[in-house]
């Protein structure tokens, strides 16, 4: 559900980017897709997120996607884009450009490819919280080499540098420790595979990948993990999840575009360096897709 003033709270997807086969951005599908998600009760969507494949993105491409997502957004759908970069300086730019383009929210990476200490990290979420949004942080040890503890939120959080945070460890002990350490900061699940354990951990939100592909059954999922009787969710969660844990694997982006055309929506190549999926992973995720589709 989501509360005024809050809009990082309930199913926002990291929603996948369509190329065409000529590796150019679709943004009319793009568009089409945003307003589908809505349509299927998603409270919005995160552009510009490792799923949206942001990394291979030339700075207009990426620009047009946010402008496209906040066209396309019905009223009251959130649209908070990634701000991930290389430095503050740049972060800070993507922030300002969310900020001018109509966005309430930001999600932040600690610095890319540079496995920064402490100091780095801090020093970083000061000069983007200059842009004036809210800012989610995003823990991704596995791809920036550099873990937002519970203890490094609490100096954040402390600071007023974040609001809540996207938690992608994997590790479900870790919501417990940043609510001892860190009262108030807002959890959000970040990996599609721990959505029932974070749920009961007290996440508000979830960042989500297979909603690009299966938006009704991902929201009815949350729905009932965060709901009066979080017991209801284990069948649904049992049945999603040989999907779901493919969101936590390098091949996610092609699993879940993948996952995306067995369900009939548009998912479309990816840019290099991702390389197509592997005759074994992709019978595997055409038969668990189908399997939830009927």
């Amino acid at each position: 559900m989501m509360i005024p003033g809050r809009p990082w709270h309930g199913v926002l997807v990291a929603a996948a980017l369509p190329f065409r086969e000529d590796l150019s951005v679709d943004l009319e599908r793009y568009a089409e897709h945003v307003r589908w998600l809505a349509d299927g009760g998603c409270h919005g969507i995160v552009p510009n997120g490792s799923l949206g494949e942001y990394q291979v993105l030339t700075p207009e491409e990426r620009a047009a996607v946010v402008a496209t997502a906040v066209a396309a957004a019905p009223e009251g759908f959130t649209v908070m884009p990634g701000a991930g970069a290389y430095g503050a300086l740049e972060a800070r730019r993507w922030a300002e450009q969310a900020g001018e383009a109509g966005c309430p929210a930001v999600m932040l990476l600690p610095p890319n490819a540079y496995r920064a200490d402490e100091r780095a990290v801090l020093n970083h979420y000061r000069e983007v919280a200059r842009a004036g949004l809210p800012i989610v942080a995003y823990n991704n040890p596995f791809d920036t080499k550099v873990d937002l503890t519970p203890e490094l939120l609490a100096r954040l959080h402390g600071e007023g540098l974040i609001v809540a945070v996207k938690e992608f460890s994997g590790d479900v002990r870790r919501p417990y420790q940043i609510a001892e350490l860190a009262p108030g900061l807002e959890l959000l699940v970040g990996a599609d595979d721990v959505v029932l354990e974070l749920a009961l951990a007290g996440a508000v939100g979830w960042v989500a990948g297979f909603p690009n592909a299966l938006p009704r059954q991902c929201v009815e999922l949350y729905h009932a993990a965060t709901g009066a009787d979080p017991a209801a969710a284990v069948k649904p969660y049992r049945r999603l999840h040989p999907l779901l844990r493919w969101d936590s694997r390098f091949e996610f982006v092609q699993a879940i575009k993948l996952s995306m055309a067995v369900a009939g929506r548009y998912g479309g190549p990816c840019r290099p360096p991702r390389e197509p999926l592997s005759d074994m992973d992709a019978a595997a995720i055409r038969a668990a897709t189908e399997e939830v589709l009927h």
